[in-house]
């Protein structure tokens, strides 16, 4: 099998200051302690139709509520290919959890872009049942 893309982390100074600006209740440690526990995006299973990205930390969304999860994580690509990113088919059926624009286009060349290709997720709760959504490491 080819493999069109490998996943990285951004680097620590990468991702503690795009994380600050967003949760900025944080301390360096919380920080520091975020990135070293990163996950890699992995298959589920051998027949998964994608890779599951993972939260870097613990974060409820409520009805209504929205926000952005610094992954972490890079993607670099071969030319010519695209990273689309969707939320997982459970969160979307049973909470209505959604991607702000839609679905994330990750062009192959942001890998080399100002920001290291850090990938960031904005997800909103539009739970007509007023659920809470739940993400963990």
């Amino acid at each position: 099998m080819n493999i069109a893309g490998k996943f990285e982390k951004v680097s620590k100074e990468q991702f503690c200051s795009s994380s600050q600006s967003i949760i900025d209740s944080l301390s360096e440690f919380h920080l520091n302690s975020m990135y070293d526990n990163i996950k890699l995006p992995k298959r589920a299973t051998i027949g998964s139709a994608g890779y599951d990205f993972f939260s870097p930390f613990n974060v409820t969304i409520y009805p209504g509520g929205s926000i952005i999860i610094p992954t972490g994580i890079r993607c670099k690509m071969n030319p010519g290919w695209v990273l689309k990113i969707y939320p997982r088919s459970g969160l979307g059926f049973k909470y209505k959890l959604q991607l702000m624009n839609t679905v994330g286009i990750i062009d192959q060349d942001y890998y080399n872009s100002d920001n290291e290709g850090h990938i960031m997720i904005k997800v909103y709760n539009d739970s007509p049942d007023d659920k809470d959504v739940q993400l963990e490491e």
